[in-house]
């Protein structure tokens, strides 16, 4: 079959201060019509500069050689992106390949409608018809990609769309152009485990329905081995392998692929860090039938964010908060912190409600916040060591400032980043080594709880496994109680004893992590596990099989042959009994 994209030794630097900086190495690598090609590796890789030279969206100050031939040279002739005119380009982005970003909200423009979003492009590429014929396809394409209500949704802004419809209309906007390759940069990240399996089933259909090829750039293998033909594996701008999907996972072949496969934190495996003994003393924070409410704005009716919550974390305790965006764990988490009101109930942390205690110093004293994306909470003007010697220079006057610049070189090092990086600024990190700051910045004071929102979701599996250990290792070295935020699973179950599973800001479910999720009694947490891909290409296949012939109601599937590539061909699945039964989202 002829290439659909085809990259031939592409070599992309970029212009700074300092000379020319490769980001990209001699890649070459192809994608045929229907076919789903990951491209994985770490943050830096050089994935995403790769991914944009495809549609020709590489920066002014980037330099590119080699070939990048889009066309499988039948219907539509080979043309090589890289020497297309700026008009060229124009007429290809949409209509022979279009890019799905990672953040829907950021690639839709806040101001227009989705109906109109969609009509423009079908009209700037010279869709014949009348303007109401035009809104009519948009209404049919909203409603194949799943929106519900699409008569009425058209004529939504993007901001009153959920994360996964904003990211179906971008996906609904490729497809009613008629694009054969559709290059999808993180698409899933975003998202948490449910609507992350609705996108993967779109993208599915893209492919069974439509024959759409997809480029897919992700560092979630759960995702590579639910939707992949085939996998190229970068490390530092350079194809290190490349096979199919369930050879790549059966038999890496390259030390840098064992080495990412090892770092992918496997749902239904043992956990690092074992629920906490029982404790004689107080629980660090007590909510009972807690409620918090947003008012509404200009006339609107208010929104209830946590309806009627209760749970405790003791001392030196891990509690996990799971469940899906809009849920509420951010909210309880800000409200444990003092930085949002409560409504109802009854919140005491370290014994003191929050409206008491969030008006004195010893708050920020007490409580560590580790936010979800370091680059907004860091000052960019202030260093590295400036940031996380803040909370001394507000807490422990006493210190003078070279005691003070000495404990924040040594947290530094706690944290296992170089002292050399204390002048450095948030942008001259890494998104791992900004995270590692971050949570050197939260511990600076040694506060006996630490709040850490989604610290891992932004980051691939090899850079989340050593946060996820220095985070164990610190826990257990300090002791601190923890409040870990976070909508992957196995992440929770890796760190946490015991979890609580939210669902529209109810409990669903709470109690020692291995019982709630390891078998989940109540419907929603079965959701939550069976839509949760698995980084195995043979039992992933098999699960879906499963729902597949569940939806239909069928008795059941046959299990897809081959041994499986975690634990032998004779290991138990422990999303087995999960599986049978359970629709696919």
């Amino acid at each position: 079959m002829t290439d659909l994209l085809r990259i031939e030794d592409l070599h992309v630097s970029f212009a700074t201060d300092a000379g020319t900086a490769p980001a990209v190495k001699g890649v070459s690598l192809s994608v045929a019509p229907g076919e789903v090609l990951a491209l994985v590796g770490e943050s830096g890789s050089g994935k995403t500069v790769t991914a944009r030279s495809v549609l020709g969206l590489l920066p002014d100050t980037a330099h590119a050689r080699g070939r990048v031939l889009l066309g499988d040279g039948t219907a539509d002739p080979a043309e090589d992106i890289l020497t297309a005119s700026p008009a060229r380009l124009r007429a290809l982005r949409g209509t022979h390949a279009a890019m799905v970003f990672q953040e829907p909200s950021t690639a839709l423009n806040p101001v227009y409608s989705i109906g109109w979003q969609l009509t423009e492009g079908l009209r700037a590429h010279g869709h014949g018809g009348s303007k109401a014929e035009r809104r009519a396809l948009a209404v049919e394409w909203l409603d194949k990609v799943g929106i519900p209500d699409p008569a009425t949704r058209v004529a939504h802004y993007p901001h009153q769309l959920s994360g996964g419809q904003k990211q179906r209309a971008v996906i609904a906007m490729a497809l009613a152009l008629g694009t054969r390759l559709i290059v999808a940069d993180e698409p899933t990240t975003a998202l948490d485990v449910t609507v992350q399996a609705e996108i993967l089933e779109l993208l599915h259909r893209c492919r069974t329905d439509f024959g759409t090829a997809v480029l897919l750039i992700t560092h979630n293998m759960g995702v590579v081995a639910d939707l992949a033909d085939r996998v190229a594996v970068m490390s530092d701008g350079e194809i290190v392998e490349q096979a199919p999907v369930r050879e790549l996972f059966a038999a890496p072949g390259h030390p840098f692929t064992r080495q990412l496969l090892a770092a992918v934190p496997v749902f239904g495996e043992p956990g690092r860090l074992q629920a906490s003994p029982p404790q004689e003393e107080p629980p660090v924070v007590r909510a009972s039938s807690l409620v918090v409410d947003y008012p509404g704005r200009l006339g609107r009716k208010g929104f209830r964010a946590v309806d009627g919550v209760s749970f405790e974390i003791a001392p030196g305790e891990v509690l996990g908060l799971v469940g899906e965006s809009g849920s509420g764990k951010t909210t309880i988490g800000r409200a444990v912190a003092g930085l949002t009101p409560t409504t109802g109930g009854q919140l005491e942390v370290f014994g003191q409600r929050p409206t008491t205690f969030r008006r004195t110093r010893d708050r920020s004293r007490h409580i560590g916040y580790v936010f979800q994306d370091p680059a907004a909470s860091f000052n960019p003007l202030l260093t590295i060591a400036d940031s996380i010697a803040e909370p001394l220079i507000v807490h422990r006057r006493e210190l003078g400032a070279k005691a003070i610049r000495a404990q924040a070189e040594a947290l530094l090092e706690s944290v296992h980043l170089p002292r050399a990086y204390a002048d450095r600024y948030p942008h001259e990190l890494s998104g791992g080594q900004r995270q590692r700051a971050a949570l050197a910045r939260a511990l600076a004071l040694r506060p006996p709880l630490l709040i850490a929102d989604e610290p891992t979701s932004a980051l691939d599996v090899s850079v989340q496994a050593k946060v996820l250990d220095l985070f164990t290792e610190l826990q257990r070295e300090l002791g601190f109680a923890t409040l870990f935020i976070s909508h992957d699973l196995a992440v929770v179950e890796q760190v946490a004893g015991r979890v609580v599973v939210l669902h529209q800001g109810r409990i669903a479910a709470q109690g020692a992590t291995a019982e709630v999720l390891g078998n989940p009694q109540d419907d929603y947490t079965r959701r939550l596990v069976a839509a949760l891909p698995v980084p195995d290409p043979v039992r992933q296949s098999r699960r879906r099989d499963r729902a597949l012939a569940a939806s239909a109601g069928a008795d059941g599937a046959e299990a897809v042959d081959g041994p499986a590539t975690h634990g032998g061909p004779d290991a138990p699945d422990p999303l087995d009994a999960l599986d049978e039964g359970v629709a696919s989202p």
